[in-house]
């Protein structure tokens, strides 16, 4: 049951031109919101960025992507944020869908971003092979030493293959900088296959698995997006994993 709702906000009124993908709480109060753009739109085209609200959800700062990003990027952009560390060390993480145009075929960016000096680096992910259609990220949530990443495809019902959390530790990794010739590339551990849990209902095996959080009980959860009901069964449904037991 949706019990209440926080309105993003700028100058008073409902914020425009944000296609929000994900959310994380900030170090200092308030929210990280990661919008996605759509940079090959003919008509208004937009560029994923990183936007700070305070609690209430008015708009405080929004961080545009560096020249170095926007120039490779794809309508496939911001899907997940989370945050690592505090003070000067708060890291605010972000996944990037799928491929842009610099990434090597079955690797996407990580992306981090310093909010205490404006400073932006990145490692790069190793995605699953798709046996039909592609395969992504859609969500990123730090937890114990690491992140717990949701990589799917975008298959639906019997087709559908890839539906997973898996963990990336962060210990030891540095993210090189934007114009750097290469990038550490993470390793991925699986924590566990969603498509039983997809499957449980015995219905529909949906497509969108989009959110995933943590309780302060330690408690996980999913959530699918019914993409507006368009070409969709118009169904969002709500998982709880329990406790989930990550790599040492």
């Amino acid at each position: 049951v949706i019990t209440g709702a926080i309105s993003v906000s700028k100058d008073g009124a409902p914020a425009k031109r944000l296609d929000l993908e994900g959310i994380a709480l900030a170090a200092d109060g308030g929210f990280w919101l990661a919008s996605e753009g759509n940079p090959e739109r003919e008509k208004d085209p937009t560029q994923s960025s990183l936007v700070k609200v305070a609690a209430d959800g008015a708009i405080a700062t929004e961080v545009p992507l560096p020249e170095a990003l926007a120039k490779q990027a794809t309508r496939f952009g911001f899907e997940g944020v989370t945050v690592t560390g505090t003070d000067a060390d708060e890291t605010v993480w972000i996944a990037v869908q799928r491929e842009w145009k610099d990434d090597a075929k079955g690797m996407v960016k990580l992306l981090a971003y310093k909010p205490a000096d404006g400073s932006w680096g990145m490692v790069r992910y190793p995605l699953d092979a798709a046996e039909g259609g592609w395969v992504g990220l859609s969500e990123i949530t730090a937890s114990g030493d690491g992140l717990v990443v949701v990589e799917r495809d975008n298959q639906v019902g019997d087709n559908a293959k890839v539906k997973k959390l898996t963990f990336v530790p962060l210990k030891g990794i540095v993210p090189a900088a934007l114009d750097a010739a290469d990038a550490p590339v993470v390793t991925k551990t699986e924590l566990r296959d969603l498509i039983p849990d997809l499957a449980a209902p015995h219905g529909y095996v949906l497509d969108k698995v989009e959110s995933f959080a943590i309780d302060a009980d330690g408690n996980a959860f999913f959530i699918t997006d019914n993409d507006g009901v368009d070409d969709h069964s118009g169904e969002t449904q709500l998982f709880r994993l329990g406790k989930l037991t990550l790599p040492m």
